[in-house]
C-alpha cells in the first residue's frame, strides 16, 4: 500500500461521505474511525474526527475539520472503468445529488470531483492514426457520461 493518502476535507460529513463512497466504488472498505478525544474545530468529544478508508484498493483520509472548504478541478479522482456497465454503474452512483460535466466529469454531492473514464479511452487516442485519434477527441468533448460504442464509432469513421 502506497504511503501517501488523499486527505478529503469535511465540515462534519466526513464519515457520511465516505459510506456513500464505500457503498459505490467496489474493493473498497472503512479501515477505522478516529473520535475527537475533546471537543475541537472538527466536532465535539466523541464525534467522528477522521475516518481512514479504502476506495478501489487507494487509502484515503476524510477529516471533518468543521469548516466548509471547496473542492475544485484542480483535483480530482480518476476511476479506470473495464467496460460500460461499471462506467454506468460509478458514473450513476457518484452523481447522485451532484452534477455531471463534460467528458466524463463530476461532482457528487458533497463536490469532490471525478473523472469516469473507460480504460479503452487511453487507447484510442493513444492511436498512430492522428485522425482516427482526432475522431475520438471530438467525440468524447461532445459527451457527458462517456460512452464507449460511441467512441469506438468516432474510432471506426462512424
Amino acid at each position: 500500500m502506497s504511503k501517501i493518502a488523499p486527505c478529503l476535507w469535511f465540515a462534519k460529513e466526513a464519515e457520511e461521505a465516505v459510506n456513500f463512497y464505500v457503498s459505490i466504488v467496489p474493493d473498497s472498505r472503512i479501515k477505522h474511525i478516529q473520535k475527537n478525544v475533546g471537543d475541537s474545530p472538527g466536532g465535539k468529544d466523541g464525534s467522528v474526527l477522521v475516518v481512514d478508508f479504502v476506495l478501489a484498493g487507494q487509502s484515503f483520509m476524510a477529516l471533518n475539520g468543521g469548516t466548509p472548504m471547496d473542492y475544485t478541478h484542480a483535483i480530482s479522482f480518476k476511476i479506470d472503468c473495464a467496460d460500460q456497465a461499471e462506467v454506468d454503474h460509478l458514473w450513476d452512483g457518484l452523481s447522485a445529488g451532484g452534477q455531471t460535466e463534460q467528458c466524463g466529469w463530476l461532482r457528487d454531492r458533497y463536490g469532490v470531483s471525478w473523472q469516469i473514464v473507460p480504460t479503452v479511452l487511453t487507447q484510442l487516442l493513444g492511436d498512430p492514426d492522428r485522425a482516427k485519434a482526432q475522431r475520438v477527441m471530438q467525440a468524447m468533448l461532445g459527451m457527458v457520461k462517456l460512452d464507449i460504442a460511441g467512441l469506438k464509432k468516432a474510432y471506426d469513421g462512424g
